[in-house]
């Protein structure tokens, strides 16, 4: 293990990282939440079979 490798590695990957724009930042925001409630969503339909199912929840 190469610490002094790793760590210049590191600073070379902070380097290149920039903070995001507002309007990319809200793109990304709409996406992982659109994700989000579409999970939820999905989970609370197999809920909803598996309850009205004969032998269910």
């Amino acid at each position: 293990m190469d610490v002094k490798y790793d760590l210049t590695s590191y600073v070379r990957v902070l380097k290149l990282a920039s903070t995001p724009s507002w309007e990319e930042f809200s793109q990304i925001s709409k996406i992982a939440g659109a994700g989000i409630f579409l999970v939820g969503f999905l989970g609370f339909v197999i809920f909803a079979v598996m309850s009205f199912l004969p032998g269910g929840v």
